[in-house]
């Protein structure tokens, strides 16, 4: 089976192995070429909120409402682990989650 295709800013369930179990996650990577890795950058959404600044709550009729995208968790995984989309932020939403992460890495 072909991997999924992902876009930037889509919302897909995520298997992140056995502890971090499978949870929602927004896609900040770009769409690789043929001759690029197979992977996939993402931020997870999580239910264990701690009250950071890199906490991002986005209202979505496909996330928990009790629950934020955490820029401090970004990861890479190979696309292969890409379950389900869930949907697609807005672009607001999107940039909220992106300055969250710019802050983190010192982006900005």
């Amino acid at each position: 089976m072909a991997p999924p295709k992902s876009l930037r800013g889509e919302v897909w369930i995520v298997d992140l192995g056995m502890a971090a179990k499978i949870r929602p996650c927004l896609v900040l990577s770009i769409q690789t070429e043929p001759v690029d890795r197979v992977l996939v950058s993402l931020i997870p959404h999580t239910s264990s909120l701690q009250g950071t600044r890199f906490e991002v709550k986005v209202t979505a009729k496909f996330l928990k409402a009790d629950a934020a995208f955490d820029a401090q968790q970004i990861l890479t995984v190979p696309q292969v682990k890409l379950v389900r989309r869930l949907g697609e932020l807005s672009a607001a939403d999107l940039q909220q989650v992106e300055r969250a992460a710019k802050l983190w890495l010192a982006l900005e």
